[in-house]
């Protein structure tokens, strides 16, 4: 159960995923404080993915996408000045419903948040357990995928967030509704990507 609002950590580059481990650096000052105040208290912080044009306004308040996922602080590293090795593990996605407005003393973001539950019954075990066989089919180059004891929902969301996938293709998949359909999108967007990198590979031949 998440609360009702949450600090949150805009980044350009990163989505988390429910039940995925994130390693992160904290240098700037604002999160810095913002690690502090989550380690102080129930340790979550939300990471949401920076929209396109957020250079011009990194410093305030870019524009952030409204679909975020929630991470609890599993391990900190303090170092002697003041930055933050970290690791989050994702709880659960969640809606921003709107920001909460910044105290004088408060250098970070917080936001008002719905849950977004995505429930595993037996129905999407079934479904998942299919696409994974798929997935497992679309990266042979990655045995690992075979072997690993993660369940078969954790390895959709871990090779969602671990692929070498643009931040707005993990974005997508993250918004996606529910379980089995990340897993049946992500399968399409693998299939895309080796289809185009054939046909690239066929031109480069014929030239």
């Amino acid at each position: 159960m998440l609360p009702p609002d949450i600090p949150i950590f805009p980044l350009p580059n990163v989505v988390l995923f429910p039940n995925v481990f994130l390693p992160l650096h904290i240098f700037e000052p604002r999160y810095r404080a913002m690690v502090a105040d989550a380690l102080a208290g129930d340790r979550i912080i939300g990471m949401v993915l920076l929209q396109p044009g957020w250079q011009a306004d990194y410093l305030g308040r870019p524009p952030v996408y409204a679909i975020g996922c929630a991470g609890l602080i599993t391990h900190a590293d303090a170092l002697e000045d003041g930055r933050h090795n970290i690791i989050l593990r994702g709880l659960e996605k969640f809606r921003i419903l709107g920001e909460v407005e910044p105290m004088p003393a408060r250098l970070y973001r917080r936001a008002r948040i719905d849950a977004i539950d995505e429930p595993i019954t037996a129905a999407v075990r079934d479904v998942i357990r299919q696409g994974r066989t798929r997935l497992e089919a679309l990266l042979t180059d990655n045995p690992r995928i075979g072997s690993t004891t993660l369940s078969d929902e954790d390895v959709v969301n871990a090779l969602a967030q671990y692929l070498d996938l643009e931040p707005v293709e993990k974005q997508a998949l993250l918004e996606r509704d529910g379980l089995p359909s990340r897993c049946q999108s992500l399968i399409d967007l693998l299939e895309m990507k080796l289809i185009s990198a054939r046909h690239k590979t066929a031109l480069s031949r014929a030239h």
